[in-house]
């Protein structure tokens, strides 16, 4: 049995429409058979300061309200929303997942109860957010180390190891860039981390957001079990996370390369294969 999950992030690459982002849900599951969907939930007045919710969006093209404030509350779908999403998940049999940003969006997702919630990089270092799931939430929580130095990384570890949560941990090796070039694409951390902590927490993962597919076999190769990235239905759509997602043809590419190299990934069951036995009464020849 393949043990690779997959995720497609959809995020907010939905643009803000329920419909395309169930679209993006049956795309996901019938079409590309990724096995988890991802989506995204803020509450932009908490997380934003009141400077940073008035400023305007750094990049105006890919704005989607006056300020960022505004930006962030039109990608933004409320609970009911999220609710209409599960269903269409279950609909197509593929697991929902989304990251939460903050506490109320914590509090708001863990009411669903799906099998993972994720920590964003960006959110890591919450421990009052991150306190309230290891207290109230009872499935997978999944958390980016982007960003995060190896110290704050320990610090996080020993927090779900303390509150006896560390079994339900998945981290993520993750370079925080939109797309992040292969000379800083950092696999080895991938290595590092098993090394660190494989034995403490339930799996290693990698989050991508490189071009093309093939860092992901090489993670693969070095340990990672679960790959999310970004998902879109077109590249040049309107938004920043567009340029670092694959399309459906990208991403039903990495689901079959994950699992056939998966499956490839091991030693010979025997000294002479079957296939080889056959071959062997074929071409083998001894030198004396």
């Amino acid at each position: 049995m393949n043990k690779n999950v997959i995720i497609a992030e959809v995020g907010c690459n939905h643009k803000g429409d329920l419909q395309i982002a169930k679209e993006m849900i049956k795309i996901a599951a019938q079409y590309c058979h990724a096995n988890v969907v991802k989506f995204q939930k803020r509450n932009p007045k908490e997380l934003l300061s009141q400077e940073e919710y008035n400023a305007p969006h750094p990049n105006p093209e890919n704005a989607y309200g006056k300020s960022y404030g505004e930006h962030r509350e039109y990608l933004e779908f409320n609970l009911d929303q999220h609710k209409e999403l599960v269903e269409t998940c279950n609909q197509y049999n593929i697991e929902y997942s989304t990251s939460v940003w903050d506490l109320t969006s914590a509090k708001e997702i863990t009411t669903l109860s799906p099998k993972m919630i994720k920590i964003p990089s960006a959110c890591n270092l919450n421990f009052k957010m991150l306190d309230y799931l290891a207290q109230n939430y009872f499935g997978e929580i999944h958390l980016s180390f982007g960003m995060t130095t190896p110290s704050e990384e320990e610090r996080v570890i020993k927090f779900f190891v303390d509150e006896k949560r560390n079994k339900d941990l998945v981290v993520y090796s993750c370079v925080s860039g939109y797309p992040v070039s292969f000379d800083d694409l950092s696999l080895l951390d991938i290595k590092r981390l098993k090394e660190l902590y494989g034995k403490d927490v339930k799996a290693i993962g990698f989050s991508g957001h490189h071009l093309g597919i093939a860092a992901d076999i090489a993670a693969l190769t070095l340990g990672a079990t679960y790959f999310e990235r970004h998902f879109t239905l077109d590249r040049t759509w309107k938004g920043t996370d567009h340029a670092a997602s694959l399309e459906p043809d990208g991403l039903r590419k990495l689901v079959r390369d994950i699992s056939n190299v998966s499956k490839a990934l091991t030693y010979k069951k025997e000294d002479l294969l079957d296939v080889e036995k056959q071959q062997r009464k074929k071409l083998k020849r001894e030198f004396l």
